[in-house]
């Protein structure tokens, strides 16, 4: 049996909005990573389309803008995040990083004793 290791799935809601996930924050990051809407929505899977509804159904959601768009031209268009954009991603990470730590240690306190013993190998 494989060693016992606690997982989560997180996200900020608004009322019954949603304002902030995981993969949300993939996405963003990729895009100021790249500075380009398009290659971040290639690296995740998604179409330009999907990956550009996500980003403007967040805006909605928290009444800001995110990501500041510039149309192609001969070296083709640009995206980045606004300043809001970056802070929340930073602060989102950080939130997501020591929600994490925090369920590992909830899990080492409560849970840890009761993880069946590894097998031993061959």
């Amino acid at each position: 049996m494989a060693e016992l290791s606690p997982r989560c799935k997180l996200w900020l809601e608004a009322g019954d909005r949603l304002v902030m996930s995981d993969y949300r924050l993939r996405l963003l990051t990729l895009v100021g990573e790249t500075g380009s809407l398009a290659a971040a929505a290639s690296a995740m899977g998604l179409s330009y389309r999907r990956a550009w509804g996500k980003i403007r159904e967040l805006e909605a959601n928290l009444g800001f803008q995110l990501v500041r768009s510039e149309v192609g031209g001969a070296g083709g268009g640009h995206s980045a995040l606004t300043d809001e954009g970056r802070r929340l991603v930073e602060a989102y990470d950080r939130f997501r990083r020591r929600v994490e730590a925090a369920v590992e240690q909830a899990f080492r306190e409560e849970l840890e004793p009761f993880a069946p013993p590894a097998r031993p190998t061959a």
